[in-house]
């Protein structure tokens, strides 16, 4: 044994070869943490020294090889005065490039997942042997940087300035075939056969028919591409890239920057240079935010996780209402391998549900995502039934009949005689009280909320909601079943509206305000959208459908009437009246088109305005700045409430159902970073200016009590 580490091992093979071995103890997979690379450090400079190592191969004993560098470990390291960070990573650097330097020919073994850091450290080889079951890529612009352990130098030599900029902007995992095709890895082979290769290749490199150093070289020096041509590929990358990534997201287009500037430059001289502009990204609030998200996103796995310790077996679904939403929960469940009854009281209802499945796995197929035989397979596991006959075998019924307490209940009575004791029975609603519907059931404390958002195969949101006699293994099956369909469950307690559409209704209630002051609905939309939101209100309400918004807001104010009832007729009302439900029936704030691909485009529709003018003031311009303080205080306040009122448990819980659920701008972190990084004691000011708009902009107790004392939420 040369090195005999706890994450990395290094023992002398047959013919002078040395294998090192990636193997962190304690974790199910490898990551670059600080221990890891120092041992890196160590297990290199014990090669350099020991003259019976004629040539090197790295392989992992995990599954994958190396998903990257340990993130939880950035908050610390992003918080580093800037300068610091530049010299820290110019140190990490150091060890590829010393890896690098060997004097000996090296090969990496890519047997599963290299992203970030772990294909970083496979372009710091020679050579890259990968399976066919691996894939390669650097996600890092996903949390706000750019590759920063010699990434945007070595694959930029490797593949040429136009593909780097492909996956580093893109931040895209590619596969065996897209890496070989653009060189950067040197051959692709099956599993059982990527050890053996790899050690050829290294023993053809020691024989002298494979020129390694040759190869090596190019990554030292600069882009091999005349001045003018490299001018003309950056900008017109810059282009294209700063349009799709917009203005929020300043990564990617700092990473082409960073390529440029490096371009001609030897590659220590390179690194210092990747690693000043990593810094400065790592310094951004977007960093920060997006940071922040993974590691939310990992708590929120971990919560799943330790509910599906206590959850029972989830082998067969049932959906109780076919439909567009039916047929969309029918889809999912199948698509992601529990197969589904889907039951309604009529063959209408059937033809829609199991013709909203068909349509999306088309879809599927078309963009050969899917072959047909599978696509049959999924068809085969959902099964319509106009009655209860197969119930009996059934683990989780999802009811997601019409938005009406008496028909749910009804429905949820019925259903309950059908299926065995310990069948949890859920409710897809989106407003009722799961402890109101419980009252209907003999077994209240085999159910719970289970709510999906619409679309259901692209809302990766589910609540699932605690009714006060919901057991704690009804919670932990229905987050268990959510995890099977794909999904992200947030688990969140009663209360009207629960967690997403209670928060974004004061945020609708912001917006109706400002139209009732003459503020004009497109500009609203536009001024929300720049923010970050995918949509501005008006959109919004239009694609969630104005009478679905009327009857919750009805349902909000019910049943939070100092901050959620109104005192004026809203434009919304207005709508409402006149028929106009938004997308659904092609007229609500905007008129709906057809574009070329069979989809509803917004256009402007003068009667609109017409129709609002009478609840509306006279027009009035208002700036930026007070459009956005009118809509993000008052959902921000709700969002604190749910936290003081622990309707959720954590402010992760409720940052993620916001990014899941609404859209919440991603590289902002949620509504409680949004509030952190502006500061408590700031936030509340901003809500004292508002003060005179009434109860949604009044800040709670604790809230000005956590300002006044310096506190924070995270």
């Amino acid at each position: 044994m040369i090195y005999d580490g706890q994450a990395i091992t290094v023992k002398l093979l047959d013919d002078g070869i040395a294998q090192l071995d990636f193997n962190l103890q304690g974790e199910s997979v490898n990551k670059f943490n600080r221990a890891t690379l120092q041992e890196l450090k160590e297990a290199t400079e014990s090669l350099n020294g020991n003259g019976d190592v004629k040539g090197v191969v790295v392989t992992s004993s995990k599954d994958v090889f190396i998903v990257g560098a340990d993130i939880t470990e950035f908050t610390e390291m992003f918080a580093l005065p800037e300068e610091e960070l530049v010299e820290g990573t110019v140190a990490t650097n150091a060890i590829f490039s010393a890896f690098e330097d060997l004097p000996v020919p090296t090969a990496v073994a890519i047997n599963g997942i290299a992203l970030g850091g772990g294909f970083e450290m496979c372009l710091a080889a020679d050579y890259r042997v990968m399976s066919t079951k691996a894939k390669v890529g650097l996600p890092e612009v996903k949390l706000g940087i750019f590759p920063g352990f010699g990434g945007t130098v070595r694959l930029s030599r490797l593949v040429g300035c136009d593909n780097a900029v492909e996956w580093i902007c893109g931040g895209t995992e590619n596969r065996p075939d897209a890496a070989l095709k653009i060189g950067a890895v040197d051959a692709v082979v099956e599993p059982e056969k990527l050890f053996e290769a790899a050690i050829d290749v290294v023993k053809r490199s020691i024989a002298g028919e494979l020129d390694y150093k040759a190869k090596r070289q190019e990554k030292l020096e600069g882009i091999k591409l005349p001045m003018m041509e490299q001018m003309m590929a950056f900008n017109s990358a810059i282009g294209f890239v700063a349009g799709k990534a917009g203005p929020n997201y300043p990564a990617p287009v700092t990473a082409i920057k960073t390529i440029q500037k490096h371009a001609g430059k030897k590659r220590d001289d390179a690194i210092r240079i990747e690693a000043k502009g990593f810094a400065k990204m790592a310094k951004t609030s977007v960093a920060q935010n997006l940071v922040g998200l993974f590691l939310n996103d990992q708590a929120l796995k971990k919560t799943a996780k330790d509910f599906e310790a206590k959850a029972g077996k989830v082998e067969q679904a049932a959906v109780l209402g076919a439909g567009i939403m039916g047929g969309g929960i029918a889809y999912q469940s199948a698509l992601k391998g529990t197969p589904i009854i889907m039951k309604d009281i009529n063959q209408a209802g059937i033809d829609l549900g199991l013709n909203e499945a068909k349509k999306l796995l088309t879809k599927r197929v078309d963009r050969k995502k899917m072959d047909a035989g599978k696509m049959g397979d999924v068809l085969n596991a959902i099964k319509p039934t106009l009655s209860y006959g197969d119930f009996e075998s059934v683990d989780v019924v999802v009811e997601a009949v019409v938005e009406n307490i008496k028909v749910k209940h009804a429905v949820l009575a019925e259903a309950e005689k059908q299926v065995k004791p310990g069948t949890v029975l859920t409710s897809n609603t989106s407003t009722i009280s799961i402890t109101k519907l419980a009252e209907a059931l003999e077994r209240p404390e085999d159910f719970c909320g289970m709510h999906f958002f619409n679309p259901v195969h692209m809302m990766p949101l589910v609540e699932v909601i605690r009714g006060e006699k919901s057991s704690e293994e009804t919670i932990a099956t229905t987050v268990k079943y959510a995890k099977q369909m794909g999904k992200t469950p947030v688990v969140v307690n009663d209360c009207p509206g629960f967690l997403v559409n209670r928060v974004l209704f004061p945020y609708f209630g912001g917006f109706a305000g400002l139209l009732r002051d003459g503020a004009d609905f497109q500009k609203v939309d536009k001024v929300m959208e720049k923010f970050g939101w995918p949509m501005g209100p008006a959109y919004l309400m239009d694609v969630v459908g104005i009478d679905t918004g009327v009857h919750a807001e009805g349902v909000m104010a019910e049943g939070f009437p100092e901050r959620m009832s109104r005192d004026f007729k809203s434009a919304m009302d207005v709508m409402f009246e006149n028929e106009r439900y938004g997308q659904k029936n092609g007229v609500g704030f905007y008129k709906y088109e057809t574009d070329k691909r069979g989809k509803p485009k917004k256009v402007v529709d003068q009667a609109a305005y017409e129709l609002i003018a009478p609840v509306s003031a006279e027009s009035k311009d208002f700036d930026a700045e007070e459009i956005i303080a009118r809509c993000m205080i008052p959902m921000c306040l709700e969002v604190v409430r749910c936290l003081e009122d622990k309707i959720v448990e954590t402010p992760a819980d409720a940052d993620m159902g916001l990014i899941f659920g609404v859209g919440f701008p991603p590289f902002r972190g949620g509504a409680i970073r949004y509030i952190e990084e502006m500061g408590l004691q700031n936030f509340v000011d901003l809500c004292d200016k508002y003060a005179d708009l009434g109860a949604l902009y009044a800040p709670t107790e604790n809230l000005r009590k956590m300002a006044a004392e310096g506190k924070t939420f995270y």
